[in-house]
């Protein structure tokens, strides 16, 4: 059996040949209407389509949130299944973003799902939470290895909220947050050209103390509609900036339901990336 190359490989090539930059795939209500489409099916199946056709020929990444393809009940789940096959087709990762978080059984059902090469779900990598000990998510990170795939861990997110779990403090004095961030460079000692086990890190933050030298990708939401900018990134991340993917959905969603105004929104966004982060 041949040995699956892995995301971290596979995603330090996709950002030196495309940019870093990672496109959401976000079909919300409020942005189906904005592109002239119901909130129903058929308004979720062209949305999508016209996303993935305009961007995963040229984006690093693409990052559907998988929640506005559930609430649609399993007809939703099965545009997501497309989605997720097309756009690796085409050339870009595939992120599904469903921030699972569970133990034991659960967990590694929650695996198999989206880490599985058997899966209809199968993706280059996805979001987990670690919130039930960083322990739990074993089952995921064993299944990332297995097939080559990536995990990204929720560490220091860009809601205000995330403060209160994440800032405060385990017995050693570590930061929630530092402590998920030390188990990830565990995770990725060693890996060359970059690790595949990622940690979520808000571009929102302005600043952070926390230890940001994980040898794996940091995924960075909040450029755009939340107020960060990419000129924002290299204060932020310092020397783990060419490390960084930062994200972006509504910044380049709203430019839609033209293929041609996404694509420009997105390719001027991989260009001020680029140039932040060089």
């Amino acid at each position: 059996m041949t040995t699956p190359e892995p995301f971290g490989t596979r995603l330090r090539h996709a950002m030196d040949t495309r940019g870093a930059l990672c496109a959401g795939i976000d079909p919300h209500a409020a942005l189906l209407r904005e592109w002239g489409l119901n909130d129903d099916l058929a308004g979720l199946e062209r949305f999508t389509r016209t996303v993935v056709e305009a961007l995963a020929d040229r984006v690093a990444v693409l990052k559907p949130q998988s929640a506005f393809f559930e609430r649609f009940g399993s007809r939703g789940l099965a545009v997501l299944e497309r989605a997720v096959a097309d756009a690796r087709a085409a050339g870009a990762l595939v992120l599904l973003d469903a921030k699972r978080g569970d133990i034991g059984s659960t967990m590694a059902a929650y695996a198999a799902t989206y880490l599985d090469p058997a899966s209809p779900l199968f993706s280059d990598a996805v979001t987990v939470s670690p919130y039930l000990g960083y322990g739990s998510l074993r089952p995921a990170l064993d299944a990332a290895a297995a097939s080559g795939a990536g995990v990204f861990v929720l560490a220091l997110t860009s809601n205000p909220e995330g403060a209160e779990v994440q800032g405060a403090r385990a017995a050693d004095g570590r930061s929630l947050a530092q402590v998920m961030l030390d188990h990830l460079a565990a995770e990725n000692a060693g890996a060359s050209p970059l690790g595949s086990y990622g940690a979520v890190v808000g571009a929102t933050l302005g600043h952070t103390e926390a230890d940001l030298a994980i040898n794996g990708p940091l995924l960075a939401p909040g450029i755009g509609a939340q107020g960060a900018t990419p000129a924002d990134l290299p204060a932020l991340f310092g020397e783990q900036a060419r490390n960084v993917v930062p994200s972006v959905s509504r910044g380049i969603l709203r430019a839609g339901p033209s293929p041609a105004g996404l694509r420009e929104t997105a390719e001027r966004l991989t260009d001020e990336i680029r140039t932040a982060l060089a």
